[in-house]
């Protein structure tokens, strides 16, 4: 497969899931939308590796699937306790960081 094709999804997804950071307010959206341009990393990573015939993309798969699983183990349990203090996960209506 054309290497063009991996970096067309690849942006197609990764706009997609800064797009969905911008515009959305539920917390639990965003991190979806985080994890689906990890996701856009990891296949243009992978047409790379394919392409160069290299290991190297492959390797920075898994390192990026497992920084993306540590991101959604701390990310869920900040968020549930977040949702346990102030009843909602909209990022509009938190203010635990201001003055």
């Amino acid at each position: 497969m054309p290497l063009i094709y991996y970096i067309a999804l690849s942006s197609a997804l990764f706009a997609i899931g800064v797009i969905g950071v911008l515009i959305r307010r539920n917390a639990i959206i965003i991190f979806m939308c985080i994890e689906m341009m990890l996701n856009a990393v990891n296949l243009s990573l992978i047409g790379f590796a394919d392409y160069y015939q290299a290991v190297d993309g492959q390797m920075f798969v898994f390192f990026v699937m497992t920084v993306a699983a540590a991101e959604v183990a701390v990310g869920l349990a900040l968020i549930v306790a977040i949702f346990r203090n102030k009843a909602t996960v909209y990022v509009d209506e938190l203010n635990l960081m201001k003055w």
